[in-house]
């Protein structure tokens, strides 16, 4: 370690945002599960959304079969096929028809490009720099938002409204300064979904006000009544839609996903992006091609969800613990029975089952837990005989 010369200047402050001692809320999570959980006990971990499914062979050999003897740096744009294949699955998943030259642009995963999504949208000296997030939410929507110069203005969801958001909690001078929109849906963390009337009225209000409006569609095929709904069925103006192959094929590790939506907004992405170095590599888009042009192997996953989901709905309401919303994705939005979903979620710890405090993501999730329904059947079925033998206990 070399001291530092006499005289010398030091480096200027980190970015303040940076610089924040709040941890990330899984961060946090997880320092909390290593100091309750029991040593002599495998955890089952309900917590971060990363499926345990197998991705399905056909892709995984498209994979392999697409690894090259020498690698070059992939196309930001992605190849033609790969735009022509989400094109195409749009067009049967929502009956909306894309151009796969003017409104797709592939993504590393759909994390990625909603941090970066800001970047390009919001200017800290602009008049219109509020990014509006429903909330509880998915945090990266902030972060962006914070770093790229935004200011952001949280608008409640609740279980009086089904957890769906509602323009009208947005007052008309905050949707006058606004630069983006996110939708969430279905919404992390609660499983709620928004209807088609519901997406078309915000749609009309983006076209007023002139903002965007961003919808992350990640969970879009995880449904187990109504079927999700794309903010792009109302028209692509003003807005723009991310998918994902996480959870639709279980390659959350692929990272694989797009943005489709307005050309204008396309082709600045198309333009920025490159800067960023996000551009997918190709083999990874060959299965990515694979994948979006099948649709017969999502049926078999979401069978699996639903067999998970039967079985801790079932052991919730032997306990009396209510289930809101709820309505797709994998999780489920469990109402705590003394409000305080943090000191429940530290007695689940201590059986070694992890579950995510609401509180973790963001003013409305207080008093509710996020039960993200991805470790295997076996070890969900273990989870239950846990709860049973742990809390049956405590009744008594």
């Amino acid at each position: 370690m070399h001291p530092t010369a006499a005289g010398a200047v030091r480096p200027g402050p980190l970015n303040p945002l940076l610089a924040d001692q709040r941890e990330y809320p899984f961060m946090r999570l997880e320092r909390r599960v290593r100091e309750l959980a029991p040593a002599d006990r495998p955890l089952i971990a309900f917590s971060v959304g990363d499926p345990r499914e197998e991705t399905p062979a056909f892709i995984r050999d498209t994979l392999v079969r697409s690894l090259p003897a020498v690698s070059s740096y992939p196309a930001t744009q992605g190849k033609p096929e790969l735009r022509e294949a989400i094109a195409g699955w749009y067009q049967r998943r929502y009956g909306v028809t894309l151009d796969p030259e003017r409104h797709v642009l592939p993504a590393n995963g759909s994390k990625e490009a909603v941090f970066l999504l800001a970047f390009a949208l919001v200017s800290h000296d602009a008049d219109r720099r509020t990014v509006v997030i429903p909330s509880p939410t998915y945090p990266v929507y902030e972060l962006g938002a914070r770093l790229a110069g935004g200011e952001v203005f949280f608008t409640p969801l609740s279980s009086a409204n089904g957890w769906r958001f509602d323009p009208a909690t947005v007052p008309d001078a905050v949707w006058e300064r606004t630069a983006l929109l996110w939708i969430n849906d279905p919404h992390n963390p609660t499983g709620a979904l928004l209807r088609s009337q519901d997406l078309a009225a915000i749609a009309a209000l983006a076209r007023r006000f002139g903002f965007w409006v961003a919808g992350d569609h990640a969970y879009d095929e995880l449904y187990f009544g109504a079927k999700p709904h794309s903010v792009l069925e109302h028209g692509v103006e003003n807005a723009i839609a991310f998918h994902t192959l996480s959870k639709r094929s279980a390659m959350t590790g692929y990272r694989s996903g797009f943005m489709a939506g307005d050309p204008r907004l396309i082709e600045v992405l198309r333009r920025f992006r490159p800067s960023v170095g996000v551009a997918t590599p190709e083999f990874v888009q060959d299965a990515a091609i694979a994948a979006w042009r099948d649709d017969a192997h999502v049926a078999g996953l979401l069978a699996g969800y639903r067999a998970k989901r039967e079985r801790l709905l079932a052991c919730f309401a032997r306990h009396g613990w209510s289930v809101e919303a709820s309505e797709a994705s994998f999780y489920l939005w469990m109402r705590v029975p003394d409000g305080d979903d943090v000191a429940f979620s530290e007695r689940l710890m201590r059986i070694g089952v992890v579950a995510t405090p609401g509180s973790l993501l963001g003013a409305g999730g207080e008093g509710f837990l996020r039960w993200a329904l991805v470790p295997t059947v076996a070890k969900c079925e273990e989870a239950v005989r846990r709860i049973d033998e742990a809390f049956s206990v405590e009744a008594r």
